[in-house]
């Protein structure tokens, strides 16, 4: 999830002696990534798509650092390499999918001045995100690089996970935090066209 060496690197303190407990009780970094991903649409069906945003927030939060522990525990093991990379970037995406779904729906089933915004940009945001990641998928099959964008999966977790918890205490902002992730996941789809377009027409 954190593409950023810093934030690595201060969460590893944390993460690190997590990951050697599990892994001296045998649990596998397939058997984190598939229970992250079984975590977080179970909280998205039962909080986020109830309304039920404190708790689903920090659940939210709290699960996101699966995201660094299969990893870490496969670079442990010395089990690091394509299928893991494969099953986490794949889990990723039914992950990202169940709570933007799980907020379109309590969106739609709810009558608000600003639910009809968080439904289209729940929607627009479902697409452009599973865009971004497929953008790079196919980049990285033609030999290119794609990693550029202003809104990856930790920027998008972040934005979400902010405005959850902003609901659950102030006043409810996830429709406008919504239509803020729409716009962002639109413009990194561009950003990554327009990048990976320049190093293939060079190859030409």
């Amino acid at each position: 999830m954190l593409d950023n060496a810093n934030a690595r690197r201060s969460l590893a303190r944390l993460i690190d002696p997590i990951a050697r407990a599990l892994l001296r009780l045998h649990v596998t970094p397939d058997g984190i990534t598939w229970f992250g991903c079984a975590a977080t649409v179970a909280i998205s069906i039962v909080f986020l798509a109830q309304g039920k945003f404190l708790v689903g927030s920090i659940l939210f939060g709290a699960f996101s650092l699966i995201d660094l522990l299969d990893g870490t525990m496969a670079r442990m093991l010395g089990t690091s390499g394509p299928w893991g990379a494969f099953l986490d970037s794949t889990l990723d995406r039914i992950s990202d999918s169940a709570v933007i779904c799980a907020l379109i729906y309590y969106y739609v089933n709810s009558s608000g001045d600003n639910h009809q915004l968080a439904v289209i940009a729940g929607i627009v945001s479902l697409v452009m995100s599973l865009l971004t990641s497929y953008a790079r998928a196919k980049a990285e099959s033609l030999d290119a690089t794609c990693t550029v964008g202003i809104a990856e999966r930790a920027e998008r977790n972040l934005i979400i996970w902010i405005a959850l918890v902003f609901s659950a205490f102030i006043a409810d902002i996830t429709p406008y935090a919504l239509a803020i992730l729409a716009v962002a996941s639109t413009v990194t789809v561009i950003q990554r066209i327009l990048f990976v377009r320049k190093q293939l027409v060079r190859q030409v």
